[in-house]
C-alpha cells in the first residue's frame, strides 16, 4: 500500500461525515431524537478520526533524524490507535450513556420526518464512502479475504475507514429502526434502545481496530511472500550459500527492515562476500522494493553446530 494509499477514501469519508453530521444535528434539534444525537456525535467523531488518519498520514513523511534514525513510518500506527481511542470513548461510550438515558426518561419523537428523512441521506452518503473505500481496498487486497485484508494489512488507513464505515451504516441502520420503531408504538424507549445499541456496535469496532493497530505498533514482520521473496533473493548459490537465520520488522508501511545471517564459503576473500552482499541487496530491493534497510551479516555455515537457533525459520540453519 503506497503512502498515499486509501487517501481518496479517507477524503471521501470525510466530506461524507462532515455533511452527515451537519444534517443529523439539525433533525436532532427539530425531533428531540437521541439515535439522532447518538448519531450526530458519531459523525463527529468519525470525522475527526478521518482527520487524524489524514495528520498522521503527513507526519510520516518526515524525514529520518539522528533521534529517529528509522524515519517516522510508524507514527501513521499510532494515529489510527488514537483513532479506535476515539471511537469508543466518543462514539461508544456517550452512545450508551445517551441510550440509558433515553430508556430511563422517555419521550415522544417530534416532527418525524426531520429524523427519517436525514437517516436516509445519511444511509446514500456513507453508501457512497463506504463504495470508495470498498473500491480502494480491492486494489490492494488481492485474493485475500475481508477479514484477511483488516487483519493482515501493514498500512491502517483503508481498515479503519472500512470498519468506520461498516459500523456508520450499520448504525444507522439501527438508528432507523430505532426511530421507526418510536414512532410506530409512540414508544419513545425504542429509541433509546436503537441508541444503546449503536453504542455497543461502536465499542466493538473501537476494540477490533485496537487490538489490530496494537500489533502494527509493537512491530509485525513481513508477509509470509515478502517473506519468501527476500529468501529466494538472498541466496546466489555462489558466494552466499544458505540463510542461517533472519529477522524482518515493518518500520512503516511502506518500509521495510531486514536483518540476516548468511553463510559464505571458506575460501571467499573480504572483497568476494563484500561484492556478494551488495548483490544480495540489491536483489533484496528489486524483489522487495519496500525492504529500504537491510542487515546482512555473513559467516561461516557449520553443519555440526547446526542445532536450530532460537527462533530460527531456516531448517538446520546455524552459524559460529
Amino acid at each position: 500500500m503506497s503512502a498515499s494509499g486509501g487517501t481518496k477514501a479517507i477524503v471521501a469519508a470525510l466530506a461524507a461525515n462532515l455533511a452527515i453530521a451537519a444534517a443529523k444535528f439539525v433533525a436532532f434539534l427539530f425531533s428531540g431524537s437521541s439515535s439522532m444525537l447518538a448519531e450526530s456525535v458519531h459523525s463527529v467523531a468519525d470525522s475527526g478520526n478521518q482527520g487524524l488518519l489524514l495528520l498522521g498520514g503527513k507526519r510520516a513523511q518526515r524525514e529520518a533524524t539522528p533521534q529517529h534514525p528509522f524515519g517516522y513510518g510508524r507514527e501513521r500506527y499510532i494515529y489510527a490507535f488514537l483513532v479506535s481511542i476515539v471511537l469508543f470513548s466518543v462514539g461508544g461510550m456517550f452512545a450508551i450513556y445517551e441510550g440509558y438515558e433515553k430508556i430511563k426518561h422517555p419521550h415522544e419523537i417530534t416532527d418525524w420526518y426531520w429524523p427519517i428523512g436525514v437517516l436516509v441521506f445519511a444511509i446514500i452518503a456513507e453508501a457512497f464512502s463506504f463504495r470508495t473505500a470498498i473500491k480502494e481496498s480491492n486494489a490492494l487486497r488481492g485474493k485475500l479475504t475481508w477479514t484477511q485484508f483488516v487483519r493482515r494489512a501493514k498500512a491502517p488507513e483503508l481498515p479503519v475507514v472500512l470498519l468506520e464505515d461498516l459500523g456508520a451504516l450499520v448504525g444507522l441502520i439501527l438508528a432507523l429502526c430505532g426511530v421507526s420503531l418510536a414512532l410506530a408504538t409512540g414508544n419513545g424507549v425504542w429509541d433509546g434502545i436503537g441508541t444503546l445499541c449503536i453504542g455497543v456496535l461502536l465499542i466493538v469496532i473501537a476494540v477490533v481496530l485496537a487490538a489490530e493497530t496494537k500489533s502494527l505498533l509493537l512491530g509485525e514482520a513481513a508477509g509470509t511472500e515478502e517473506v519468501e521473496k527476500i529468501k529466494a533473493a538472498l541466496v546466489d548459490g555462489d558466494v552466499v550459500t544458505r540463510i542461517i537465520h533472519m529477522r524482518t520488522l515493518h518500520l512503516g508501511p511502506e518500509e521495510l527492515l531486514v536483518a540476516a545471517k548468511i553463510a559464505v564459503q571458506h575460501e571467499d576473500t573480504a572483497a568476494d562476500v563484500a561484492a556478494a552482499i551488495d548483490a544480495a541487496e540489491s536483489r533484496i530491493r528489486e524483489a522487495v522494493p519496500i525492504a529500504r534497510v537491510i542487515y546482512l551479516e555473513p559467516d561461516i555455515y557449520d553443519e555440526s553446530l547446526a542445532t536450530g537457533a532460537a527462533g530460527d525459520k531456516t531448517p538446520g540453519g546455524s552459524g559460529h
